[in-house]
């Protein structure tokens, strides 16, 4: 448009000239080596202002010939990336449907036109992977990685693919590394879970959980529930490096809203009867039987090998005594009576025990008691009922 006007500018001014001039065109002399040019003012404007329109109008055309070139080329380029997007959306779908090789076909055919070549990658890896091509997998993986901005994606879609796996310890490596960049990021957190709990890294974990709660990425159950397991799995770490010794002071350390859980003091008893702690545990499971009647303490006294068991029998007569429907007492009780030899005492609790709940050990028990008795009859009816017991269960 500038361009008009300016030759419509020049153009009015020649004419204005020639009319003003009238008659007295001058002389124009123009002389390059032995070549000369004579022309009249009006002509070299007029040639001028021609010279001009014919440079304007060349570079009209040569704009509109790239314009035109360019258009074309972006027009492909285009349709390419839709048809690219096209494919990798179809993969997507296939991969959600378990159709692995059909994912990995559709997101690699047109990956190099995508405008986000990394989701097709990923997506390919993860086809592969469930094709268990894992040497596929990895190559895929190491082109999403050649992209932009891809490390965290390319990280996270390892390290699940080795979780899924049960490759833990691979897990664990790119899993910390990424704790060290992206400590609140929550897939991180709930794959450092799952791999701490595997690889019973017990205290890691129970550094972890306050973060997965604050973060809300773990509910109240679930959060009590790995705790427990948290810390019985370090009593038995502790019994293990340090022996008995070594796990009453840490008992000794906890808080003492954890040491009234009747998970953990059955894991401590357990573990202080392993490391042949057999007094200490007794006396651990009287205090917290005076607070709760807990069933899996009382399951666990005919286990302790003591010198004197009057103490536990006068014990576990009494609970049976305030509540004749402890089924774990009367069980225990009857278990003690027969090592002792009270074949009557021990069918007489152990029936009790069974009237309130069914148990295959029990019945053995009975069984084993009434043959003492010289019931025979009345012993393989036992065995027959703990035999349906087995098969049904």
């Amino acid at each position: 448009m500038i361009r008009m006007i300016f030759l419509f500018v020049v153009l009015g001014a020649g004419l204005f000239a020639g009319t003003q001039f009238s008659g007295q065109q001058g002389y124009v002399l123009i002389s390059v080596a032995n070549s000369t040019i004579e022309m009249s003012v009006t002509t070299l404007v007029i040639f001028i202002v021609a010279a001009l329109a014919g440079l304007f109008a060349l570079e009209y055309l040569a704009k509109k010939v790239i314009y035109t070139s360019f258009t074309t080329w972006n027009w492909f380029s285009v349709r390419k990336m839709r048809r690219s997007r096209r494919y990798t959306n179809e993969g997507i779908i296939k991969l959600l449907e378990g159709d692995w090789k059909g994912a990995e076909k559709k997101v690699t055919r047109w990956a190099n036109h995508h405008d986000m070549p990394l989701l097709c990658y990923l997506v390919a890896s993860e086809a592969a992977d469930g094709q268990g091509d894992k040497a596929k997998r990895d190559q895929y993986l190491a082109l999403a990685a050649q992209q932009e901005n891809a490390h965290l994606a390319v990280e996270l879609t390892r390290a699940k693919q080795w979780v899924r796996e049960g490759e833990f310890t691979q897990a664990f490596d790119t899993l910390q590394s990424l704790k060290s960049s992206h400590p609140n990021n929550p897939i991180v957190m709930d794959l450092l879970k799952t791999t701490y709990l595997e690889l019973k890294l017990w205290q890691p974990l129970l550094d972890l959980l306050p973060s997965l709660q604050k973060s809300g990425h773990i509910s109240q159950p679930e959060m009590e529930r790995v705790s427990l397991q948290a810390h019985c799995g370090q009593l038995i770490d502790i019994a293990t490096q340090k022996g008995s010794e070594g796990l009453i002071a840490y008992w000794n350390g906890l808080s003492k809203k954890l040491k009234l859980e009747e998970t953990l003091i059955t894991c401590f008893v357990q573990q202080l009867i392993a490391r042949k702690a057999d007094h200490e545990a007794l006396t651990v499971i009287k205090e917290a039987l005076k607070k709760t009647a807990s069933s899996k303490l009382y399951a666990l006294l005919p286990e302790l090998n003591l010198s004197d068991s009057h103490p536990v029998i006068v014990l576990l007569e009494e609970a049976t005594k305030r509540d004749n429907s402890n089924a774990e007492a009367h069980s225990a009780l009857a278990q003690l009576y027969l090592r002792e030899k009270k074949w009557a005492l021990a069918q007489t609790h152990f029936e009790q025990a069974l009237n309130v709940r069914s148990s295959v050990s029990d019945y053995a028990y009975l069984a084993e008691a009434l043959e003492k008795q010289d019931l025979n009859k009345a012993a393989h009816e036992v065995s027959r009922k703990a035999l349906t017991l087995v098969q049904n269960g």
